[in-house]
C-alpha cells in the first residue's frame, strides 16, 4: 500500500517513504509482540503470588479455627474451675462443720465419763455397805448360837442376810470393774476427740490434713484460674490478630486476583487485535478442538445416542469412597467414546501443551486425558489428586471462568494443585462449546510457560 504525498514528492521518495512505514510496522509488531510476552510473566508471577495468598489464606483460616476451638475449650475449663472452688469452699464448710460436731461428740463424752465416775462411787459405797452388811449379819449368827433354840429363827434370818450382802458384794465389785474397763476406753476416746497442738490425736491429724487438702486445691484453683483469665485475654488477642490477618490477605488477595485479570485481558486484547502472540497457536488448538467435540455432541444428538436432557444432565452422583470425590452423570458413557479422539490429538500438538480437556459449565470433567484417567487407589488422596481427574467438578476460579466463557476465547494464568502439596503454574487457552444452541461448557487446553 503506497502514501501519496500532498506535495507531489516523486516516486522514488514515496517508495523510501513506504519502506521505512513497513520498518516502522515491523518494529512496532516486534514491540508488542515482547510486551505480550513481559505481561505474560508478569501473569505468571500473579498467579505465583496469588497462589501463595491463597494458601497464607489456609494457613489463617485454620488458625482462626483453632483459635475459636481453643476459645470454646477455655470456657468449658474456666466452667469447670468454677466448678471446683464451689466444691472446695463446701468441702471446707464441712469440715468445719465435722469439726464443730467433734467438739460437741468431746463435751457428751466428757459428761459420760464423769456420770461414769459417780456411778463407780455409788458401786464402791454399795461394795463397803455389803461389807458392813456382811459383819452385822455374822455377829447376828454368833449371838444366834448363843441364844439357843430361842434364836435360832434369828440365826436364819442372820444367814440370809449374811448370803445376800455377798452377792450384793459379788455384783458392785463386777459393777466397778466393768465401769473401770470403760472408763478406760472412754478416757480413750476422749483423749482422741480433745484437740491438743502439742500432741495432736489421730482424728484431729485427719482432720488437719483433710483441711490442708482443701486449702491447696482451693489455692491450686484460685491460681489456676488467673492463669485461665490470662491465657483467655491472649486467646482473645490472638483471635483479633486472626481477624486482622484475614482482612488483610482479603485485601491483598482481591488485589492480585484483579492485577492478575488485568494482564490476562492486556494479552487477550493484544491476540484479539491480530498480532501473533505466541500463545496464538494455543489458542487456535483449543478453538479448533471445542468446534470439533461440538459438531461431535450435535451428532450423537441427531443419531439419538443421547437426548439432549441427559446431554445436559446437572444432577451429578457422588461415587461412593473416592477422594478426591469424584461424580458421575448419564453423558459420561458418550464423553468416554466421543472425546479421548480430540483430546488425544490436542497433546500431540506442542510438548508444552499438558492437557486438553472439555467441562460442562459447572466445570464437570467426566472424560479426562487417558493418562490422568487412572483408577483412584483407595486411602491415597495424594496420588488421586494427581493421576485421577476424570470425573471431578473443578469450580475453582479457573475452572468455572473457562467453563462459562461464551466468549471466542479466554486466557488465563493460574497454579494447578497436584496434590500433596505441589503446585505448578500454567497458562490455559478456554473456548466455548456450543449444542443445539445452548452453552454446553468449554474445551481447556493448559500449556506451560
Amino acid at each position: 500500500m503506497f502514501r501519496w504525498s500532498r506535495s507531489g514528492a516523486s516516486a522514488s521518495t514515496v517508495v523510501r517513504d513506504e519502506e521505512a512505514a513497513c520498518r516502522d510496522d515491523g518494529a512496532g509488531l516486534k514491540v508488542v509482540r515482547r510486551l505480550a510476552q513481559s505481561i505474560s510473566h508478569v501473569g505468571k508471577d500473579a498467579a505465583e503470588v496469588r497462589g501463595a495468598l491463597e494458601d497464607t489464606q489456609r494457613i489463617v483460616q485454620v488458625q482462626g479455627q483453632a483459635m475459636q476451638a481453643l476459645g470454646r475449650q477455655l470456657q468449658q475449663i474456666g466452667q469447670a474451675q468454677a466448678a471446683i472452688a464451689a466444691a472446695t469452699a463446701q468441702s471446707a464448710a464441712a469440715v468445719q462443720r465435722a469439726r464443730g460436731a467433734l467438739g460437741v461428740v468431746g463435751g457428751e463424752v466428757v459428761g459420760m465419763s464423769t456420770t461414769l465416775a459417780q456411778v463407780s462411787g455409788a458401786a464402791a459405797e454399795i461394795t463397803k455397805i455389803s461389807l458392813q452388811t456382811r459383819l452385822v449379819a455374822f455377829n447376828a449368827a454368833v449371838e444366834a448360837k448363843h441364844a439357843g433354840d430361842a434364836g435360832r429363827g434369828f440365826a436364819v434370818v442372820a444367814e440370809a442376810v449374811k448370803a445376800l450382802a455377798g452377792q450384793v458384794e459379788a455384783s458392785s465389785k463386777a459393777i466397778v470393774s466393768a465401769i473401770a474397763s470403760l472408763q478406760e476406753r472412754i478416757d480413750r476416746f476422749s483423749a482422741e476427740l480433745t484437740e491438743n497442738p502439742a500432741r495432736p490425736s489421730q482424728i484431729h491429724a485427719a482432720f488437719h490434713e483433710v483441711e490442708q487438702d482443701v486449702q491447696r486445691i482451693a489455692a491450686s484453683a484460685a491460681e489456676s484460674g488467673q492463669q485461665m483469665n490470662l491465657l483467655n485475654a491472649r486467646a482473645q488477642e490472638l483471635e483479633r490478630e486472626v481477624l486482622e490477618a484475614t482482612h488483610g490477605l482479603k485485601v491483598a488477595f482481591d488485589g492480585s486476583d484483579r492485577f492478575l485479570r488485568m494482564s490476562e485481558d492486556l494479552v487477550e486484547q493484544i491476540a484479539e487485535s491480530g498480532v501473533e502472540v505466541d500463545d496464538m497457536p494455543f489458542i487456535r488448538a483449543a478453538q479448533d478442538a471445542a468446534a470439533e467435540i461440538a459438531v461431535l455432541l450435535e451428532g450423537a444428538l441427531r443419531d439419538g445416542q443421547i437426548s439432549e436432557a441427559e446431554l445436559f444432565d446437572e444432577n451429578y452422583r457422588p461415587i461412593e469412597g473416592t477422594s478426591p470425590p469424584q461424580q458421575t452423570t448419564r453423558f459420561c458413557a458418550l464423553t468416554d467414546r466421543l472425546f479421548p479422539g480430540v483430546q488425544e490429538k490436542a497433546l500431540t500438538l506442542s510438548d508444552k501443551i499438558v492437557f486438553c480437556i472439555a467441562a460442562d459449565r459447572n466445570g464437570y470433567i467426566a472424560t479426562h486425558n487417558r493418562k490422568y484417567c487412572q483408577p483412584q487407589r483407595r486411602g491415597d488422596t495424594v496420588w488421586n489428586t494427581a493421576n485421577s481427574r476424570y470425573r471431578r467438578i473443578f469450580n475453582d476460579r479457573t475452572g468455572l471462568a473457562s467453563a462459562r466463557n461464551t466468549r471466542p476465547f479466554l486466557l488465563q494464568t493460574y497454579r494447578r494443585d497436584m496434590g500433596g502439596g505441589r503446585f505448578v503454574v500454567l497458562k490455559e487457552a478456554t473456548a466455548p462449546i456450543e449444542v443445539a444452541g445452548r452453552h454446553w461448557g468449554g474445551v481447556r487446553l493448559a500449556f506451560n510457560f
